[in-house]
């Protein structure tokens, strides 16, 4: 299967379509956070600077929605306030990012590839300790494959662009193979689990806490991001921003390291909190609340260089129009140093 595509088509076309095909929905509407939180909102005058905090069903900034009040007190007091858009996977998001809809992000290692060789114009600021079990390639129970050398031929869903498009062409090069050797089936995962478990696809390369949600569901795992890659998680934000509002920034990702410290002693009340607002059970937040990895770090030279690696291979493969430098979307005075 040819999977090249041309420079035009991808700048014209790539992250816009995963937006488009994301199907917003719900999506395009702010989160509410706390009632007390909203009554602040309401209170604040309507000058205040309005810092749009993109997020995903995954992490800190998720959990962060509903537990607002700290947050808000604190950017009050900069005169500013948090306005919530969610998102369903990280190439939307960085596209929203792109059209100055969403000011700081929180997406998987693969979507800031993708974007800069887009030419959306962000910064990394912050990122996740590594979590290479919260993705995975998954088959049904039932599946006669067994290893990945039985993916070759297979078809194959996984988002286009997300982190789990990156553990899929490692996991195929562990076994000598070639993402070409396999058909890839790009759909969100709200499209992709249906197709999934109605064998229209024979696998499925997908994050926590869908991962956890498709394994309870009987889904068998061929194998996870372990030895493979990293998975890190970054928080990511529009360089203007960055640039302009540094201050909030650091804020805004103090709240984010708070958060994620207390999340880390209470998995339980964690996941009680998100299943109240995020449509997923309990039992399939717990399991991916216990293998999540909390703290947020610096971004380093190292991570950086990391990052090089995934643009270096989807360049190989003609997945991306342009050879990029990662080192080009860092900005030292916006890089969060956590206090560790």
């Amino acid at each position: 299967m040819n999977h090249r595509i041309s420079r035009t088509q991808f700048v014209a076309g790539s992250l816009a379509l995963a937006l488009a095909a994301c199907s917003r929905g719900e999506n395009s509407t702010p989160s509410a956070g706390s009632s007390a939180a909203a009554m602040e909102k309401a209170a604040e005058p309507t000058t205040a600077k309005v810092v749009k905090l993109g997020y995903q069903k995954i992490g800190p900034p998720f959990l962060l929605k509903e537990r607002s009040q700290s947050l808000q007190q604190r950017l009050s007091a900069s005169g500013a306030r948090a306005e919530w858009i969610e998102f369903k996977h990280g190439p939307a998001l960085l596209e929203a990012l792109n059209a100055n809809e969403v000011d700081i992000g929180y997406v998987g290692e693969t979507p800031p590839v993708f974007a800069q060789a887009a030419g959306v114009n962000f910064v990394y600021v912050a990122t996740d300790p590594p979590a290479p079990k919260a993705e995975a390639i998954v088959v049904q129970k039932d599946s006669p494959l067994k290893k990945l050398e039985d993916l070759k031929g297979k078809r194959i869903a996984l988002n286009r662009g997300s982190n789990v498009h990156y553990l899929l062409v490692r996991a195929l090069e562990s076994v000598k193979l070639s993402i070409k050797d396999v058909e890839v089936v790009y759909l969100a995962p709200p499209d992709a689990r249906p197709a999934f478990e109605t064998g229209k696809v024979d696998a499925w390369v997908i994050w926590d806490p869908f991962l956890a949600s498709a394994e309870l569901a009987g889904a068998r795992s061929l194998a996870n991001g372990e030895s493979l890659v990293d998975n890190h998680l970054f928080y990511v934000v529009r360089r203007s921003f960055a640039e302009q509002e540094a201050a909030l920034v650091h804020l805004v990702l103090d709240e984010y390291k708070q958060l994620s410290d207390w999340e880390s002693k209470h998995p339980e009340e964690a996941a009680r909190l998100l299943a109240q607002s995020s449509g997923l059970s309990y039992e399939a937040l717990l399991v991916a609340e216990k293998r999540h990895t909390y703290g947020i770090l610096p971004v380093t030279p190292e991570i950086l260089q990391k990052q090089q690696s995934i643009a270096d291979s989807f360049r190989k493969l003609g997945l991306i129009p342009k050879d990029i430098r990662t080192g080009d979307a860092f900005l030292p005075a916006a890089v969060y140093q956590a206090k560790l």
